[in-house]
């Protein structure tokens, strides 16, 4: 754990390796023929993300004074900055309140005790195979006394954690079948029952860590050093570059440069913004002129929803989770796959029967207090988020593609808006961009780099992720709109 300490106070600070090793070219540091006796790993990779460039990240988090509190804290709580945090950095009006938010969940009072909460995030991860999470909580449910033969399998663990696993993967791929009955069967289960408020707990940390695994394959977060991938022992091949340079992530290697989207000009992805910018302004002319009937609005709803199960990327593959992954979770072979591919339908959830800001935010709040109030914040943060800024263009309002962005979310896991025009999605999602939301949404593990460079290709960094911000708390909102209202049907 200290050396991944180190390791992301050297990513924000960007720390000189010289200072470790010493290096002839420049000039500082200890003389390289002394002999440490230690052996220092290097990090492998670039960064924080395999998706985004170092020099980005660090340029962010050096440059905004906000941002070195929020690390100071985030260190304090957590004894680390991890890749994570680095990357959410872009956006510090979010990070603040997720940081907020993950500590309350994972540190203070609550109904759960703190072991049993990292062995849920353990078994969420475990889900989407994000060995990432995973390996994280392994470690700081170990740190806070967890017996280490749970981790053997979730055979392993109290028959009371094995029973949340049936709902731990509904909710992870199918949140539209969870039932009062799932929900009564965790109650009623004699000695290894839970309590409303426990349950209450374990949904949120759930849906936190299901996200959560979203947003690590959809920003191709690094290993953290300490992790299996996120190091290595053997000196790197300096060729004509400083140490310094290599080891601080200022590498030549050219593939931080190669567009792995294909061989698409400048040209042709300066007019994809221009023509999405008048998408948008065409839409608002036709918003301002007619409104669609609620036949209508319901009919391209059902449409929207029904084409969202066909879109998949072209390179979709089985992914077999390793060992040490699958078995903190059972019935491998479910997932979001086996449902679309089949043609069954996805029941009409109507937002203006059961909705968070109405109904899953007070529940939340009675049973388990201050927790509706922090995701309430999230949420709101995530969805209203902006800089007024399109890629090269400035000063510009994007409430109407954040809206499509969530709704499309939303409408994937069956859930419905009355008031929206589900007709515009069409007209300002490009298939492109669809598959990259579908996969980070419901099988993140198959994400790739080159789905990521594929989308929005004019646009910044800061941008996808922002994306990605969206993706993760509209999907979030999705899973616990369903469960909390399976436990509203069950308390009435």
């Amino acid at each position: 754990m200290r050396l991944a300490t180190a390791a992301n106070e050297a990513y924000t600070a960007s720390l000189a390796v010289s200072e470790l090793l010493g290096c002839k070219q420049c000039g500082g540091g200890r003389g390289q023929d002394e002999e440490l006796g230690i052996r220092i790993p290097r990090p492998l990779g670039h960064g924080p993300s395999r998706f985004i460039p170092e020099k980005e990240i660090l340029q962010v988090g050096s440059e905004d004074t906000q941002m070195h509190t929020l690390f100071a804290d985030s260190f304090a709580a957590l004894g680390r900055l991890d890749n994570i945090t680095l990357v959410m950095v872009f956006h510090p009006q979010y990070l603040e309140s997720f940081l907020k938010t993950q500590h309350y969940l994972l540190q203070m009072d609550g109904p759960l005790p703190l072991h049993y909460r990292h062995y849920i995030g353990i078994m969420a991860a475990a889900r989407h195979q994000c060995s990432y999470l995973v390996n994280l909580h392994v470690n700081d449910f170990l740190h806070v006394g967890g017996d280490p033969k749970w981790l053997n399998g979730l055979e392993n663990a109290p028959q009371k954690l094995q029973n949340l696993g049936e709902l731990n993967k509904v909710l992870a791929h199918r949140p539209w079948l969870i039932t009062k009955e799932h929900i009564e069967e965790l109650l009623k289960a004699e000695e290894h029952s839970w309590s409303l408020a426990e349950l209450i707990h374990a949904v949120v940390l759930l849906t936190h860590y299901h996200s959560l695994a979203s947003f690590t394959f959809g920003c191709g977060i690094s290993p953290e050093i300490h992790c299996d991938g996120g190091h290595t022992f053997r000196p790197p091949s300096v060729s004509n570059y400083c140490i310094c340079d290599i080891t601080n992530g200022n590498h030549s290697v050219d593939e931080m440069q190669v567009n792995s989207a294909g061989n698409i000009s400048v040209s042709d992805s300066f007019f994809e913004v221009e023509a999405l910018m008048e998408k948008m302004r065409q839409l608002q002319e036709c918003r301002d002129e007619e409104e669609a009937s609620q036949e209508e609005m319901a009919s391209r709803f059902e449409i929207e929803k029904r084409e969202s199960m066909f879109v998949f990327s072209s390179d979709d593959e089985e992914v077999t989770p390793a060992r040490d992954v699958s078995r903190h979770f059972e019935d491998t072979s479910y997932g979001y796959k086996d449902f679309s591919r089949h043609g069954m339908h996805v029941p009409t959830f109507r937002v203006q029967d059961y909705c968070w800001e109405d109904h899953g935010y007070s529940l939340v709040n009675r049973l388990y207090p201050d927790v509706g109030q922090l995701i309430d914040e999230k949420f709101h943060i995530a969805y209203n988020l902006t800089y007024n800024t399109m890629a090269m263009h400035k000063d510009v309002d994007t409430s109407m593609l954040r809206r499509a962005i969530w709704n499309y979310i939303h409408c994937m896991f069956g859930i419905r808006y009355d008031d929206y025009d589900y007709g515009e999605i069409n007209q300002l999602l490009d298939r492109s961009f669809k598959v990259y939301i579908k996969t980070v949404v419901c099988t993140p593990e198959k994400v790739t780099k080159r789905m990521y460079d594929s989308f929005w290709r004019q646009f910044q960094h800061s941008e996808k992720v922002h994306v990605n911000l969206l993706l993760i708390e509209a999907r979030m909102q999705a899973e616990l709109l369903y469960a909390l209202r399976a436990i509203t049907r069950y308390m009435t």
